[in-house]
């Protein structure tokens, strides 16, 4: 996966602001010039599809279209002049350096191989013929990191799977991509290959590309989308996280916002939707496209070794790691977290190979390897990967750690795949693996808010042993968290577990929880205020302008919320910020304030204290002092509202002075001296209970911090129960990762059992496995009526089951195998007449060990019985051939080889078998004239394969002359020649005399 941080043109989300748990990224803005490209990669076939596409492309479109094909460079380039006959656009052959621009079709050229970098297209030289190229591939990515959404792949006709990889590159950074109908190529493979990566948008012919091409980029979004408001763009992703977490299990909710926006916009534009509530509506009517877009949200775009030059210097790092450190349980264990489709893995996994190899380690190696997505898990357990992994895999690599099939595809071989344990797992949710000594996790951080990563980092912290090595893609970082780790490779960003992690470690805490996305108040203020809204806005302006100061406290008088300015009856209090009601009450407040909240605590009663005087900035005022406990919500209850009003001057106030000085008068000395004693009693009593109330109060303080110690106790007891919980999670984990693997062999053993007995059963083949000490292990049916043998037989040894067989050597016959591990053949009758043939073969485990023997009867009775007609046939066709001097011959012409029957060799005076007869014999005892004539006849029969037949005078090896018949045919091979000869010879002499006398007999009797 590449950073994912360009938004799309018009996005229906651009407007709204970073909700909770969504990181708001910038959006670039896109400008006038911005033009689409259209690759169009094809390979054997594709000139066929290239004339239909650009006969059908109007010529000023606004795009640039490049044609990357598969070229001979001993050839020259003859496709530029062609498609300039099919399209009024200007046809270039590319340059290095060449800058792109709108309607002109530009040519990749034989001698080099392709890429665009700011729009300008690059030149890489083609070094050497053979192997796998793939031009394709290798532009695809290019354009689509450059270009992003603008970019357009095509995929046509062609004989390997090139573009495959690129058009997963190119739906990551949100283009769209188009594949060929498969039926209307005349080599499918390549629009197969892209197909079968289910990223591709629409399968059309060749002559509909252009018109979609046209559609798509004519309207990138509607207008609609673009001018949606904020409630309804909240809403909908909303709503869709939702829909796709109640189908699917699982929730995006923390994956960056435009992360989700862009693909939920793509998915919107194939369908051709305008409106939020229309797309909605469809994914609520189709789990189809839930799924679609579900899958869409997982492109995970990954290969081998991807970024060779970082796995190179992890190598060296890890070379160094583990020629140092001291392995627990000799085990380097590995976690490969969002693994995708395996490859990843299987390159830590080679590299580790490769590592214990160079320093001759014996070190067991355990890699779990995770991902969200099953059907990636599933793929990654195969192995099996298409030949594009040439480009990213040295041959070297490849003959070493992988096996190549006659389809072209690789399968890694067991040895790597036996490291790895795939496991479904979702690092939001599941335990994390622990004690390891490398973790990796390449461009999945940088899909995830902010907030995300704040959690995964720690938990990769705790996940690592001492010095374990953590390996992130090229675009992450360890925000904040630097000091827990030290950077071996900052540009690949390589790191290096410290021992800074008592803080760290307090911060693991899973499974994660998150606010779902909502939309703030400040959105609302942000944006243009509806009329609903006005009275409340009114409201709080005449709360901030005419209303008292006032706090909110709990029981304990610790303030919640202060409205209006509470400074000259609250203040802070020195040492430690304290935010308590009774720590902050000025002098002269304090205790009133005690009393009456206490009394409205336990009266549940308003309490007004009037006229209290309070010290502020260096006078006394005097305040009106009022508490009320909250009882309107039941979850406000406990809360209480307390109110501070200046005291002011009453109605009346002149009436009032007067009144009072008159009273003042009134007053006798004696009456003020009685009251300034008992003013002073009173604040002696007070001084008292003061003291004691302080004296409570350190008391208090005493025994707070002793509860403060035993909490502290407990919280380390908490945190050691904790910890030993989150490693019974991260076990629990393991074994639920170890329990699936050997869930899904064991139904794969479960199935190859299947296919092997089904195998066994449809070839009618008896079968009786036994082991070394011949004891029987398993048979299939057939074997029943050969042996008498029965189900509860497994186990006994084989030489005490009876046979039906006129055989009393089988036994010696597997003793002799397992001694010599060679296979032994022989024919054997059964008591019922059927014949059998029996092979006793060594059976051999993958490992190579010898456990047993294999023992297979097949049934040749019909065999038998044609080869006893055959025999029978053959002896009356010699004794036929013997009483009629007919005997039979074949010349091979391609092998120059002549092949005659027994009767042949006695018509020439020879025994049987004494010779062996060549080309030339016909020769050595023909004459010359006969031999010009023969050859004539041949030859005119081999020109026109027809019969042909001869008789000439040979002389036998006894010294007799004897005239002898040939008749011969021409069989012809497949190509119509002629590739042998066949045919019979017979002495005729007897019976030309016998026509010669009767002649003169015959002549005799006309004279006479």
């Amino acid at each position: 996966m590449t950073n994912d941080s360009e938004n799309p043109l018009h996005s229906p989300f651009d407007s709204l602001p970073e909700s909770a748990g969504i990181h708001v990224e910038e959006k670039p803005k896109s400008t006038a010039n911005d033009f689409y490209v259209v690759a169009l990669g094809g390979s054997a076939g594709s000139l066929s599809a290239l004339e239909k596409f650009f006969k059908n492309l109007p010529p000023d479109m606004g795009m640039a279209f490049v044609v990357v094909s598969h070229l001979d460079q001993s050839r020259e380039n003859m496709l530029p002049g062609i498609i300039r006959r099919w399209t009024k656009m200007p046809v270039i052959e590319a340059e290095e350096g060449m800058a792109l621009q709108p309607n002109r079709v530009f040519m990749m050229p034989e001698t080099a191989y392709m890429s665009i970098l700011n729009e300008k297209l690059h030149l890489i030289p083609r070094q050497k013929e053979g192997g796998h190229h793939l031009p394709i591939d290798l532009f695809f990515q290019s354009l689509a990191k450059d270009v992003k959404h603008r970019a357009i792949g095509v995929v046509l006709s062609g004989m390997d799977g090139d573009g495959s990889i690129g058009v997963k590159v190119i739906m990551e950074n949100l283009g769209l991509v188009i594949a060929q109908e498969p039926t209307t190529a005349e080599f499918d493979s390549m629009p197969l290959n892209a197909i079968a990566t289910e990223l591709v948008d629409y399968v059309l012919p060749p002559e509909e590309i252009p018109e979609k091409i046209l559609s798509y980029a004519s309207n990138p979004l509607p207008k609609s989308l673009r001018n949606a408001s904020y409630q309804e763009g909240s809403n909908a992703l909303q709503k869709i996280i939702t829909t796709i977490k109640t189908v699917t299990g699982h929730d995006f909710s923390q994956y960056k916002r435009n992360t989700i926006l862009r693909r939920i916009e793509r998915r919107m534009q194939s369908q051709q939707m305008k409106h939020f509530s229309e797309y909605l509506k469809y994914l609520d009517e189709n789990t189809l496209e839930v799924d679609l877009l579900f899958k869409e949200l997982l492109i995970g775009v990954t290969k081998f070794f991807r970024d060779a030059e970082a796995f190179r210097l992890l190598k060296e790092r890890l070379l160094e790691y583990i020629r140092t450190t001291k392995f627990e349980d000799n085990t380097f264990r590995v976690w490969v977290a969002a693994c995708s489709t395996g490859e990843e893995a299987y390159s830590i996994a080679i590299l580790l190979l490769e590592c214990i190899e160079e320093l001759k380690k014996d070190l067991k190696i355990q890699i779990f390897a995770t991902d969200i997505n099953n059907v990636a898990i599933e793929l990654s357990r195969l192995g099996t990967y298409p030949h594009n992994i040439e480009g990213d895999v040295s041959q070297e690599r490849l003959s070493k750690y992988f096996t190549r099939h006659a389809t072209g595809e690789y399968t890694v071989k067991k040895a790597v795949r036996e490291q790895i344990i795939f496991a479904t797992h979702n690092l939001t949710k599941d335990a994390p693996f622990t004690k390891l000594n490398l973790l990796t996790c390449r461009n999945f951080l940088i899909y995830i808010s902010a907030e995300m990563q704040k959690r995964l980092i720690p938990v990769f912290n705790y996940a690592l042993q001492k010095d374990g090595i953590l390996f992130l893609g090229p675009s992450e970082a360890l925000n904040g968290y630097s000091e827990y780790f030290s950077v071996l490779e900052s540009k690949w960003k390589i790191y290096q577990k410290t021992n800074v992690t008592s803080a760290l470690s307090r911060m693991v805490d899973f499974p994660f929880t998150f606010p779902v996305i909502s939309l703030k108040s400040s959105v609302i203020e942000r944006a243009v205020m509806p009329e609903t809204l006005i009275p409340n806005v009114i409201q709080k302006i005449l709360v901030a302008e005419f209303a008292p100061p006032c706090v909110i406290i709990n029981s304990k008088g610790e303030i919640l919320y202060i409205n209006g300015r509470t400074g000259k009856y609250l203040e802070l209090s020195p040492g430690v910020s304290i935010m308590n009601i009774f720590m902050m009450a000025r002098e002269g407040l304090k205790y009133a304030l005690s009393s009456a909240i206490q009394r409205a605590a336990s009266e549940n009663m308003p309490q007004l204290v009037e006229r209290v005087n309070v010290k502020t900035n260096g006078h006394y005022e005097m305040i009106n002092l009022r508490v009320r406990p909250l009882v309107e919500l039941q979850s406000l209850k406990g809360l209480m509202l307390v109110v501070f009003e200046d005291a002011g001057i009453e109605e009346g106030t002149a009436k009032a002075k007067r009144k009072t000085k008159s009273k003042a008068a009134a007053v006798s000395s004696a009456e003020i001296a009685e009251l300034e004693k008992e003013l002073e009693y009173t604040r002696m009593r007070l001084q008292m209970t003061t003291e004691e109330m302080e004296t409570s109060l350190e008391e208090l303080k005493s025994t707070n911090e002793e509860l403060q110690s035993a909490n502290e106790e407990l919280q380390s007891t908490n945190e050691e129960a904790m910890t030993n919980k989150e490693e019974m999670l991260s076990l629990n984990e393991e074994l639920m990762a170890i329990n699936m693997q050997y869930q899904a062999k064991g139904q794969e053993l479960a199935e190859i059992n299947n296919d092997i007995k089904n195998l066994l059963d449809s070839t009618d083949i008896a079968t009786i496995f036994v082991d070394n000490e011949i004891n029987i292990k398993r048979f299939t049916p057939k074997s029943t009526q050969i042996l008498n043998i029965i189900p509860t037989d497994v186990g006994r040894p084989l030489e005490h089951i009876s046979t039906n067989l006129e055989y009393t050597a089988m036994i010696s016959d597997v003793r002799d195998v397992l001694e010599h591990l060679t296979k032994k053949e022989v024919q054997v009758k059964s008591k019922s007449g059927h014949w059998f043939s029996m092979r006793i073969s060594p059976y051999r485990t993958l490992s190579n060990y010898i456990d047993g023997v294999v023992i297979t009867f097949s049934d040749i009775t019909t065999i038998k019985q044609y080869e006893e007609k055959l025999l029978k046939s053959e002896m009356l066709l010699k004794e036929a051939q013997r009483m009629a001097h007919i005997g039979h011959f074949e010349f091979d012409m391609k092998k120059g080889e002549l092949n005659w029957s027994d009767e042949l060799y006695r018509i020439y005076g020879y025994q049987p078998g004494t010779f062996t007869p060549d080309r030339h014999f016909f020769e050595k005892t023909s004459s010359a004239e006969e031999l010009k004539e023969i050859t004539k006849i041949i030859e005119n029969s081999l020109q026109t394969l027809q019969p042909f037949s001869f008789e000439r005078r040979v002389k036998t090896h006894g010294g007799s002359v004897r005239i002898i018949h040939t008749e011969g045919i021409f069989l012809k091979d497949e190509s119509g020649k002629p590739r042998c000869v066949i045919g019979i010879e017979q002495d005729v002499t007897d019976r030309k005399k016998t026509e010669d006398n009767l002649h003169t007999e015959n002549a005799s009797l006309k004279r006479n």
